[in-house]
């Protein structure tokens, strides 16, 4: 009679263990949270959790609502976060929960045609993005001597920089220009007429209504087919901006891995460099050039030496990057730190905008430093004897214009007045107007041959 009560208890405990064993499988990992202790500006200061640097947290906003913010420094157990949206809602005390994860770009096929912002959500209105492939949005580094060397030039379509400024695949140039001089419309014919087969567009820091304007008018329907546009305007936090460059960088890597030759335009370099200026000025940095901490020039190569090329048989990024020279200033410290890690740069003219000529490339100041290697020695010695009859005729300008050069005193400058019209046609280019590799080699061979060959291409 009492073996049945006996053997009844020893089946409880045995099934109480069985549950007790299947609970601790499943224990919660154990979740440190820290505090809001200070907000100063955009800038959000924890206690009573740690997490490294370029992490995810979660900040308590009411109402169930959670802030992103990243991890951007500390100092001994205090925490500097900078909030990638809206901070209303924010309250002392708050409580902050690091997620020990680093940023990822969701990537694949996917993407082209599509506009994302810089977290990879879709701002066109096309349904949700359906990408399970994710990468470091950090990137990860290429050693030197694995990357294929520059070799093939790249078509991007605009007569002026295939013939005299030629882009290799691989190439980094930068794109030099005040406000209002043309930079997006000479980025809206790259992608357009670039032979590369993906396109990746960064619209950082710019004004919000440019960037329906630059997909709608200046890239169009047929530029948008094999195109991704990451747009994240003036208005959003200075870690979103970083974001956005390094999301399209992203982007252009993960193409490139796949064997496509890639276009990266990023417009603008110098909204990535600000957004890092004011993250640095916030947690404490201090200004050393014109009011940029020394994190920011750090950060440029960090971000430009993600574009080339990948190991030889496979794809490659050719990035454009935009500068803006306030007050058409070239000595303007991200300018000249842009010039120093760029394989080549274009320069804008406000004078020739001003004039009507588009685009407004001043060939004088401009340069690509892959030339050479990239072109044919013909073709070099036609740039060479382009750009001295340009430089022939600018440099006696002035005294052309007021009648004051005499014919016959300098046979050189002769051939330069009556290259002249010939030479600046050749730079113009309508907006509609496309132009491969091959006529552009085509047309330069003209202009620079023997003056009737010249004379007969103008008639």
């Amino acid at each position: 009679m009492t073996e049945r009560p006996e053997t009844e208890r020893s089946e409880r405990w045995r099934q109480a263990l069985i549950d007790l064993e299947a609970r601790l499988q499943h224990v919660p990992e154990l979740v440190v949270e820290g505090r809001l202790e200070r907000m100063v500006g955009m800038t959000f200061e924890a206690v009573g959790c740690e997490a490294v640097i370029g992490a995810r947290c979660l900040v308590e906003a009411g109402e169930g609502r959670d802030i992103e913010a990243e991890v951007v420094g500390f100092d001994g157990n205090r925490l500097f976060l900078m909030p990638t949206g809206n901070v209303q809602g924010i309250r002392p005390n708050a409580r902050v929960t690091p997620t020990q994860r680093l940023y990822e770009a969701a990537v694949g096929e996917a993407l082209l045609g599509r506009v994302i912002d810089g977290t990879g959500r879709p701002l066109d209105g096309q349904g949700p993005l359906h990408l399970e492939e994710r990468i470091p949005l950090s990137g990860r580094p290429i050693n030197p001597m694995e990357r294929a060397p520059i070799r093939e030039p790249l078509d991007v379509g605009v007569r002026a920089i295939n013939a005299l400024l030629s882009v290799g695949r691989g190439q980094r140039m930068g794109l030099f220009a005040g406000s209002g001089v043309g930079k997006s419309v000479l980025l809206g014919m790259m992608t357009r007429y670039t032979t590369a087969d993906v396109i990746v567009v960064g619209l950082i820091g710019e004004r919000g209504r440019e960037v329906k304007e630059f997909i709608e008018n200046i890239l169009g329907e047929e530029g948008m087919q094999r195109a991704v546009v990451v747009a994240v305007p003036a208005d959003q936090p200075p870690v979103m901006r970083m974001h956005g460059a390094y999301q399209a960088t992203a982007i252009a890597e993960y193409f490139r891995d796949q064997g496509r030759q890639v276009l990266l335009l990023m417009d603008s370099l110098t909204r990535f460099a600000q957004a890092q200026r004011e993250i640095a000025l916030a947690i404490g940095e201090p200004p050393v050039t014109r009011g940029y901490p020394p994190s920011v020039f750090a950060r440029l190569p960090q971000l430009v030496e993600r574009a080339g090329n990948g190991p030889p048989g496979g794809g490659s990024i050719t990035a454009f990057y935009t500068v803006l020279t306030e007050g058409d200033d070239q000595q303007d410290p991200v300018a000249d730190a842009a010039r120093a890690i760029l394989d080549g740069h274009v320069v804008l003219s406000r004078e020739l905008a001003e004039s009507g000529h588009y685009p407004a490339i001043d060939i004088e100041a401009s340069i690509s430093r892959t030339l050479n290697e990239i072109a044919e020695p013909e073709h070099v010695a036609m740039v060479q004897q382009f750009k001295q009859w340009y430089s022939l005729y600018q440099q006696n300008r002035d005294l052309i214009t007021v009648g004051a050069y005499t014919p016959g005193s300098d046979s050189r400058v002769d051939e330069a007045i009556n290259r002249y019209p010939e030479l600046e046609r050749f730079l113009r280019q309508d907006l509609n107007e496309a132009a491969t590799w091959e006529d552009c080699l085509a047309a330069l061979r003209a202009v620079t041959g023997p003056a009737s060959t010249a004379s007969s291409s103008a008639s």
